[in-house]
């Protein structure tokens, strides 16, 4: 009987595992590759940020997963993980609804021999009073799409007459991550282009975005030699930026922050902080943390079994510093690569390796108007980028994602037509 190997969560690192699998053990028949997701597509998750803005088409560039399945040998299934039976070796998934709500597909149990967790995070609001109900969140593809359909009816109500108000939009972006950031950046070059293309009832200098962060410091995972010239970047383009301004409460036209201040906001995101998903925590036994992260040794082994593998957002990945691994793009590349190699030691009963995060450094992207970062390798120690040069290294990341997926000739042919579509299509996605 093939080994079934079966990979929950079609984000960036499980759809990567699941076509490394499928082209090595699925395609020579030595296993059973199966992906599950609860969507029919994949979209990068360091693109919602520009989807949210517009900057993006989604639908342009999305992954199918029956397609990237039939191409890559092996299979996919359109499900939601609910539960788990380690003695059974099953996992249970829900049933699926259509938008009327009737079963699309029924509830139903998955058997495996090695079970992947790749189910990624979610962003934690820490209990904040009213963020779940008036903030937009940016962890879907769907909730992107929804600040940006937002976005539109406040110009169009605009561009029609119905709001006679000077100062028509304020946004407002809890965190000042790298999601936060870029955000802001984002929009700001929205509200230039959505200008240009005559919806300029809203002049660019009338859309007023605030970013809000609890800590210090713009980019508190990052050096400080790169949270400088973004926060400053950020100042120069408009963007108010608040720092130890903690978000207390949220109504619907205002944040509060501890210290009482009151900040006004139409369309309010919350990108601050990270949580996996809360079935996880306690599943079946296994160990985890506070927030709902699995608990897995360096094999990327859970740490109550053995058949069971978590990574990327969703694990706690010690290193030998004692912190664990950073909730990264590149932190999960590099634990599907050592997946795909460790599950084929698994099937031949040989010793699994141990993962070792490598950082090689940080790039954020500011729109259009810049892109800051620094790169770490053996040969060039870290060294700092901006402008152009550090731009295109941001662009070539998901470059090296569509390789990974999609291989070098599909991945040029993507490249030469981005490049065709920029002439034939709007800059800005506008509906």
């Amino acid at each position: 009987m093939l080994h079934r190997i079966l990979i929950i969560g079609g984000g960036a690192g499980g759809v990567e595992l699941a076509t490394r699998l499928g082209k090595t053990l699925g395609k020579r028949g030595l296993a059973k590759v199966v992906l599950v997701d609860a969507n029919l597509t994949h979209i990068w998750k360091p693109l919602l940020h520009e989807v949210a803005a517009g900057s993006l088409n989604s639908s342009a560039d999305e992954l199918n997963y029956v397609a990237q399945a039939k191409w890559n040998h092996f299979e996919f299934q359109l499900g939601c993980m609910s539960g788990l039976e380690r003695e059974a070796k099953q996992v249970r998934l829900s049933a699926t609804l259509d938008e009327r709500g009737e079963v699309l597909m029924p509830e139903r149990m998955l058997g495996y021999d090695s079970l992947v967790i790749a189910v990624g995070s979610t962003t934690n609001d820490f209990g904040t009073p009213g963020a779940a109900e008036h903030c937009l969140f940016l962890d879907t593809r769907a909730q992107a799409e929804r600040f940006h359909s937002q976005l539109l009816s406040h110009y169009l109500r605009a561009h029609a007459g119905h709001n006679n108000h000077e100062d028509l939009i304020s946004v407002a972006i809890v965190g000042a991550g790298a999601t936060g950031v870029e955000l802001a950046a984002e929009l700001h070059h929205a509200a230039h282009q959505l200008a240009a293309y005559g919806l300029d009832s809203i002049r660019p200098e009338n859309m007023h975005i605030t970013v809000i962060e609890a800590g210090p410091r713009v980019l508190p995972a990052l050096p400080e030699r790169i949270g400088q010239p973004v926060h400053a970047t950020l100042e120069k383009l408009g963007v108010t930026v608040l720092t130890n301004a903690a978000v207390s409460e949220v109504t619907r036209d205002n944040l509060i922050t501890v210290q009482g201040q009151v900040i006004p906001a139409s369309l309010k995101v919350w990108a601050a902080g990270i949580r996996a998903p809360a079935f996880l925590q306690g599943l079946d036994g296994l160990e985890s943390n506070k927030i709902n992260q699995l608990l897995v040794r360096p094999t990327l082994q859970t740490t109550r079994d053995e058949s069971i593998f978590a990574f990327g957002d969703c694990a706690a990945c010690p290193q030998a510093s004692g912190r664990n691994v950073p909730p990264r793009a590149q932190a999960a590349h590099q634990q599907a690569s050592l997946l795909a190699k460790a599950l084929k030691r698994r099937i031949a009963g040989e010793t699994l390796p141990e993962y070792h995060y490598r950082d090689y450094g940080s790039l954020i992207s500011l729109s259009s108007f810049s892109a800051i970062g620094n790169l770490m390798g053996n040969l060039t120690g870290s060294v700092m980028l901006e402008g152009w040069l550090a731009r295109m290294f941001y662009l070539s990341l998901y470059r090296m994602h569509q390789l990974a997926l999609y291989g070098m000739f599909r991945t040029l042919a993507l490249m030469l037509s981005d490049r065709i579509g920029r002439s034939t299509e709007p800059r800005l996605k506008l509906h």
